[in-house]
């Protein structure tokens, strides 16, 4: 079986590479761990357009917290 799980392997990874490649042309900036996490949790049920709007909303808050940092590290 240790061929199986090498050729599995591969594919994942060929399959991760193409999905990488799309989502830099979309400009997602997902990096491949993360668009990894992403396919797993859409395999395992998540709702892709829920996942979408959760990444959304951490981006945004991600955001609002350097502003905040920054300003504070003015002051």
């Amino acid at each position: 079986m240790p061929a199986a799980d090498d050729s599995k392997r591969k594919a994942a990874r060929e399959t991760i590479d193409i999905l990488h490649e799309i989502s830099t042309l979309l400009n997602t900036h997902l990096d491949r761990q993360s668009l990894s996490y992403c396919v797993s949790l859409i395999e395992n049920g998540v709702n892709p357009e829920a996942l979408a709007k959760v990444i959304q909303e951490l981006r945004a808050q991600n955001e609002r917290y350097e502003i905040e940092r920054a300003e504070t590290a003015a002051q």
